[in-house]
């Protein structure tokens, strides 16, 4: 008897979103060296980009965020199935923090605050490497306990 494709089910590969962490933490490394070596304009636009990454996941959902689709595309038929499924509206609500973060970063940078771009660079670089190495979501966590806190209801369309 044949298993049932796991990405029929409700849920996604728990590792899809560690995997985009990794990307995420890559990315903003370079951005934080770039800002601090001077190369504020290229730093700017990096970050910008990182932050319309984390819009897509945040807006669109974790499931259609371009990591996600290149990590079932390529890296999920490699692996061997998960052991269980992950609910995807915590990763999603991640998204948004990331953008949060990025995107005041941002605003406070253009506003004429030189030390924002590399701030925001460098905690949303511990978030990103914590997911991505330790497994560990702040964004998650955060969700989580807001939902406990009953600030925020749990999401079902992510």
């Amino acid at each position: 008897m044949s298993q049932p494709d796991p990405s029929a089910r409700t849920g996604i590969d728990p590792r899809s979103p560690r995997f985009g962490a990794g990307i995420t933490a890559v990315l903003l490394l370079i951005d934080l060296f770039l800002s601090l070596v001077g190369a504020t304009t290229a730093a700017a636009v990096l970050l910008l980009v990182i932050a319309l990454l984390f819009a897509w996941g945040a807006f669109a959902g974790i499931r259609r965020h371009p990591y996600g689709v290149l990590f079932r595309a390529v890296i999920r038929p490699r692996l061997a199935p998960p052991t269980e499924l992950e609910d995807p509206a915590p990763p999603t609500f991640a998204q948004a923090v990331g953008l949060l973060v990025t995107g005041v970063g941002l605003v406070l940078f253009v506003s004429g605050v030189p030390l924002a771009l590399p701030i925001a660079a460098a905690l949303a670089f511990a978030a990103a490497f914590l997911n991505s190495v330790f497994g560990y979501c702040l964004g998650c966590q955060l969700y989580l306990l807001l939902v406990r806190a009953r600030l925020i209801r749990r999401r079902a369309d992510a």
